[in-house]
């Protein structure tokens, strides 16, 4: 089997759905959890490292 470009070709399928709770199109459709707000696998909102850093050390003030 080859490497290149006839393999990429074959690679149409959905992976990513609708979600039900936020609308966006980051649902798994196998895995059946969304990417952005967690529907499927917690009852709560997900919740992103990068939204609350907190300051360390020194420049706590």
């Amino acid at each position: 089997m080859t490497k290149g470009t006839p393999s990429m070709g074959k690679k149409n399928k959905k992976v990513h759905i609708l979600c039900r709770r936020c609308g966006n199109a980051t649902y798994h459709a196998t895995h059946k959890e969304c990417v952005k707000c967690g529907f499927g696998k917690s009852s709560k909102l997900k919740k992103q490292g990068f939204q609350n850093k907190t300051l360390s050390g020194a420049r706590r003030k």
